[in-house]
């Protein structure tokens, strides 16, 4: 039964992170953060300037290295404290504080580039060869020196980031903090609703009274705002393309898109293919929950029910352990113990709170373990999602034991591959362990509806959706809430056709989804999912030799492009091969099910 939402202070310890593993005490905070502003001037004193050979530019490098990987704990601890509660002003007030100090340090230490790209390009390239672990790094400055600005308004712009990502902290504000979900009423009985009920209990009730009932009043004071999150959203994209302009670009998609170390074909083959192919298997897909739950017809927002609700399991937080185990033993004993660590150190933050983010997301602090916040429902297809993050976890683990800061983050474009990939493994394990065939059609329902529809649905949706807007932007255009709903419900009307209802509503769902202040990064939950889809696949059939693969993978970390991190694990993403195999192999899962579900009713 859906509770009321608990207060954090309610919440017991053991279901909360512990965030003193990265900052002790307040007091060690606020001694801490002024003192990396003295440093900082003191690196644009010594270096400003003075960077005149390929030796220095080295060494200019490395202290500028040294420098963010000793303040990293303390930003991610401001930062990440607000998530688990917005109501808490303490958090908000340090995280303003460290955003001013970020801002501050950013525009003193913006020199670094400029000084370094004012040089030569041949001595950039002699640097590259002093040493090695820099080498990409380097690479990627070149990549960027047409598009660097004069050194002033580099350093202006850096001066401005508070404002620039200002933004993304006006839609928290107003998604957890303003939007107050009234409960409402099904049959005569009052329900709770919010956030986090919504999405972790309303969207994949069984009851289609209530289900439908509770994305109603969702949908209707989720439009009380739709102007002023629109107009939070109008601001970000459009400063977006004022420095996209400024810095030589003629789209703000190709701006973007140069961060990820991609170009546009692979990211308009990831949007165009799976908007034509994938959509008739999950049509397919949709027909099926409709028939199983004997629905009149299927609407957006049935779309993510249980295909055998009374047959999902349960599962506490213990239990998931021993599954995790199990289905990640493949990678190691290494990763088991950190599956160990995760629990038994607070690492993971289950609670489900007032104030608490969406979703879930791991964070990785550069020398540090990770942090996973995650609202746990007691669903059996929770163990997937803290699989998802625990891959995250793992990547980066693997990545910073082997690479320097600077080379520790791979691009977002194959970022979410070690998050699908546990998936996958998980799914791999659970259906090794029953011939039972509604225990098998539950597995396979639950990669469908958790694994391939949260990455190949709704943020493909997203990130189609996503693309228009950026089309909008770039030919010269601004966007209101209603020019919003209408490109959300035509990419929904597009991908779904007349095979769904698009019931009102459905067209919101751009105000949930915090991903579109993060630059292009919906599509690539798909991208990651091809090659991990793939790269699983490997492991399945190949055993010992993929998993090595997979595991010089990820401690590659950012130390080259994502084409060569595929391609290390197997996978070549220059080809659309890949990509049209996953969709063929998601087709063929819904046919499993199709097969299940007439072999369980006969």
């Amino acid at each position: 039964m859906v509770q009321s939402v608990r207060k954090r202070q309610d919440i017991p310890e053991n279901e909360k992170w512990d965030l003193r593993h990265l900052v002790a005490t307040e007091q060690q905070f606020n001694e801490a953060l002024p003192t990396f502003l003295t440093k900082a001037q003191t690196l644009e004193t010594t270096w400003h300037g003075n960077v005149k050979s390929a030796a220095d530019i080295i060494t200019l490098i490395k202290d500028y290295e040294t420098f963010n990987t000793a303040l990293t704990p303390y930003v991610e601890f401001a930062f990440l404290d607000p998530e688990t509660d917005a109501t808490n002003t303490v958090a908000e007030e340090r995280y303003a504080k460290t955003a001013q100090t970020l801002a501050k340090i950013t525009a003193l230490l913006s020199f670094v580039d400029s000084d370094i790209l004012a040089l030569p390009t041949d001595t950039l390239q002699q640097a590259q060869m002093l040493d090695s672990n820099y080498a990409h790094y380097i690479t990627r400055l070149l990549d960027r020196k047409v598009h660097l600005l004069h050194p002033q308004a580099e350093k202006t712009l850096a001066a401005l980031q508070e404002t620039i990502n200002a933004p993304y902290s006006l839609y928290n504000t107003t998604k957890l903090m303003d939007i107050q979900f009234p409960d409402f009423n099904v049959e005569g009985k009052q329900y709770p609703n919010s956030y986090n009920l919504f999405e972790g209990d309303w969207e994949v009730e069984d009851r289609t009274a209530l289900r439908r009932a509770a994305f109603d009043a969702f949908s209707a004071e989720l439009k009380k705002f739709e102007n002023t999150t629109a107009k939070t959203y109008n601001t970000h994209v459009t400063t977006e393309k004022t420095i996209a302009t400024l810095r030589g670009y003629d789209s703000v998609i190709d701006y973007l898109l140069a961060d990820q170390e991609v170009n546009r074909d692979l990211y308009n083959r990831q949007i165009d293919l799976t908007m034509k192919e994938l959509a008739p298997h999950m049509r397919r897909y949709a027909k099926l929950l409709q028939q199983t739950h004997d629905l009149e017809s299927i609407t957006v927002a049935d779309l993510k029910i249980s295909l055998d609700p009374e047959f999902e399991p349960t599962i506490t937080v213990e239990e998931s352990r021993d599954y995790l185990k199990k289905a990640l033993a493949v990678l190691g004993d290494d990763y088991l113990t950190m599956i160990d660590e995760a629990f038994d150190n607070q690492w993971i933050d289950f609670a489900q709170n007032e104030g608490k983010s969406t979703g879930a997301f791991c964070a990785s602090p550069y020398g540090h373990h990770s942090y996973i916040l995650i609202s746990w429902t007691n669903r059996m297809n929770e163990v997937f999602v803290l699989a998802h993050e625990l891959g995250h976890a793992g990547h980066f683990r693997n990545a910073q034991r082997a690479q320097t800061l600077f080379n520790s983050e791979a691009s977002t474009y194959f970022v979410e591959a070690p998050s699908t990939m546990n998936e996958m493994l998980m799914a791999n394990h659970l259906l090794k362990t029953s011939t039972d065939a509604r225990f098998k059609r539950w597995v396979i329902s639950t990669i469908i509806a958790r694994t391939y529809f949260h990455n190949f649905v709704t943020h493909l949706l997203e990130a189609a959706y996503q693309r228009k807007v950026y089309e909008l932007i770039d030919n010269g255009g601004a966007v209101n809430a209603t020019t919003l709903n209408q490109l959300f419900r035509s990419v929904l009307e597009e991908f779904w056709g007349e095979d769904i209802i698009i019931n009102d509503g459905a067209e919101l769902t751009w105000m949930r989804q915090p991903h579109y202040y993060m630059g292009l990064y919906p599509y690539t939950y798909s991208a990651g999912l091809t090659i991990s889809t793939q790269v699983s696949q490997r492991i399945l059939h190949e055993g010992e030799p993929a998993v090595a693969d997979w595991l010089k993978t990820l401690q590659l970390g950012g130390s080259v492009s994502p084409v060569e991190l595929a391609k290390t694990a197997g996978v070549d993403i220059t080809t659309d091969q890949p990509l049209k195999d996953t969709i063929a192999f998601i087709g063929s899962l819904v046919d499993q099910l199709e097969e299940l579900t007439a072999e369980i009713n006969a």
